[in-house]
C-alpha cells in the first residue's frame, strides 16, 4: 500500500505547481485521478522506485484568504491526521506571513516527518532571502522552485527516505473488502448489520492501516477480511461531511483492498461524492459493488429500481459492467446477497482464462467484426493473451497496432465481458506489435 505525502500551506505560495510536477515527473505514473475532487488534487507518482500517493490541500478551500483562515487548521489537522509525511510549502517572495506561522504552530505539534520547501528561489539572492523561514522553528528548509523543478529532487530524495517502510503482502491470503462510501450512507449500520450477533467472527485485527480496522468474517462458507472505514475515529474539530476528510480515508481504505463495497444512500440518491469515490476504486482497479442503502425509506413504484439502477449506470459510463444491490441494512434485507456479489466479483478479478481458450473465443469474433481499415490499411489481429497482471489485462497482437482506436479497444472489453464475466472489474485492453 501506497504512502500519502501532503501538501499544505497558505494559499498562491505554489503548491498546485509543486503537486503537478510531482506527478507528472515521469511517464510511469500510475494513475492521476480525475474528479476526485472538484479539481485533480489526488494522485500517484514514484520517485526512486517508491511509490507514494500526493493530497494537494491546496484544492479544497474555496474562495478569499479570510475563509482560507478559518478552514487552515480543520485542513493542516486532516492532512496530519491522514499522511505519512507533509511538505510545508512558503513563499521566498513575501517572506514569513501570520498564516505561515499559524500553519508552523500546528505543524510543531505533530511528531511525522515535515519537510518546509521555501519556493520561488530561483537566483542567488534568493537563496540568501530563505534564510529568514528558520525563524518558524521547524529546522532547516530545502529551497525549491516548482515552476522549473530546481530542488524538488534533494527534496523528494529526504520525503522519500523518512516514509514508513512499504507494508508490502499482507501475510493473510484472505481477500480484502472495503466498506466505502461518503459520511451518513449507512457504512457503519451494514457492518453492524453483518456482523452484529454473528458469532463466527475469527479475530479483529487493529492497525493493518493505521486507524482503519480489519475484522475477519466467516459465515455461509465465506471468509475474507472487512476493512471498516465508518469506524476511523473521528476529530472532534473535524466536520463530518468535509470533502477532503472522506476523500483521504477513502483512498487509504480503497488502496488496500480487492473489492469496495461503496455504499449509496438512496434517499439523497448519486451524489458527486459517490461519484469520486467509484472512480477513485476504478482507477485503482479494484473490484466494485455499488450498495444502494436505506431502500426501505424510498416509495416505491413499478419500476423504481430499473430506474434508479439505469440512472447509477448513466453516471459511471463507460464503466457499466457492476453489480448494484439493494439493500436495507436496518431491516438486514440483502446484506448477505451484498456479500455474495462481492465474492463472485473477487473471483472475476482473479479470473485467469487460458491461451487457447481465449484466442478460441476472441479470434472468431475479431474475424467476424474487424477493426475498420485506417488510410486503406488493414489492422489483422492474430493472437491474444491474458497478461500475469493482479487485475484482468489483456494483450492482443496486430500487425499495426497504432491504427486500433477506442471504439474498438470498447468493442473488444465488452466481448471480454460478455464471454467470461468480468462483472464489477475494470478490464484493461492492449493491443500490441506482433
Amino acid at each position: 500500500m501506497s504512502a500519502i505525502v501532503a501538501i499544505v500551506g497558505r494559499p498562491n505560495v505554489g503548491k498546485s505547481t509543486l503537486f503537478n510536477r510531482l506527478i507528472k515527473r515521469r511517464d510511469a505514473i500510475v494513475d492521476e485521478i480525475s474528479g476526485v475532487t472538484r479539481d485533480r488534487h489526488y494522485g500517484k507518482t514514484d520517485w526512486n522506485g517508491r511509490e507514494f500517493s500526493v493530497i494537494d490541500t491546496g484544492g479544497y478551500v474555496v474562495g478569499s484568504d479570510d475563509i482560507f483562515e478559518q478552514e487552515i487548521d480543520k485542513q493542516v489537522e486532516l492532512a496530519l491526521d491522514e499522511a505519512d509525511a507533509i511538505i510545508f510549502v512558503v513563499d521566498v517572495a513575501t517572506g514569513v506571513t501570520g498564516m505561515d506561522e499559524e500553519v508552523a504552530q500546528l505543524l510543531r505539534q505533530v511528531d511525522k516527518p515535515i519537510f518546509m520547501a521555501v519556493n520561488k528561489v530561483d537566483s542567488a539572492m534568493r537563496v540568501a532571502d530563505a534564510a529568514e523561514f528558520y525563524a518558524l522553528g521547524l529546522g532547516d528548509y530545502y529551497t525549491i522552485s516548482s515552476i522549473n523543478g530546481s530542488g524538488t529532487g534533494e527534496l523528494l530524495d529526504a520525503v522519500v527516505e523518512a516514509l514508513p517502510e512499504d507494508e508490502g503482502a499482507i501475510e493473510d491470503e484472505l481477500p480484502r473488502f472495503a466498506v466505502v462510501g461518503r459520511p451518513n450512507a449507512g457504512k457503519s449500520s451494514f457492518i453492524n448489520a453483518l456482523l452484529g450477533e454473528d458469532r463466527y467472527i475469527v479475530t479483529d485485527i487493529a492497525g493493518t492501516t493505521r486507524d482503519s480496522v480489519d475484522t475477519k468474517y466467516n459465515r455461509f462458507g465465506f471468509e475474507f477480511n472487512l476493512v471498516d472505514t465508518a469506524g476511523i475515529r473521528r476529530k472532534a474539530k473535524v466536520k463530518e461531511d468535509l470533502e477532503f476528510y472522506t476523500v483521504m480515508r477513502s483512498v487509504r481504505a480503497i488502496e488496500h483492498s480487492d473489492v469496495c463495497l461503496l455504499v449509496l444512500d438512496a434517499t439523497r440518491g448519486f451524489e458527486g461524492q459517490d461519484l469520486n469515490i467509484f472512480w477513485l476504486a476504478e482507477r485503482n482497479r479494484k473490484g466494485i459493488v455499488i450498495l444502494v442503502n436505506k431502500w426501505d425509506l424510498v416509495e416505491k413504484q413499478t419500476n423504481t429500481v430499473k430506474e434508479f439502477e439505469t440512472y447509477i449506470r448513466k453516471q459511471i459510463e463507460p464503466f457499466t459492467d457492476v453489480p448494484i444491490v439493494f439493500i436495507s441494512s436496518l431491516s438486514k434485507q440483502r446484506i448477505y446477497k451484498a456479500i455474495e456479489t462481492a465474492v463472485e466479483v473477487y473471483k472475476n478479478k482473479t479470473k485467469r482464462i487460458s491461451t487457447s481458450q481465449l484466442n478460441d473465443v476472441m479470434l472468431p469474433i475479431i474475424a467476424g467484426t474487424p477493426p475498420p481499415a485506417q488510410k486503406g490499411k488493414y489492422v489483422k489481429i492474430k493472437f491474444c493473451t491474458q497478461l500475469p497482471t493482479p487485475t484482468p489485462q489483456f494483450a492482443f497482437f496486430a500487425n499495426l497496432p497504432q491504427y486500433v482506436k477506442e471504439p474498438y479497444r470498447r468493442f473488444i472489453e465488452n466481448k471480454l465481458r460478455s464471454n467470461f464475466d468480468f462483472n464489477g472489474v475494470p478490464v484493461q485492453v492492449y493491443f500490441r506489435k506482433k
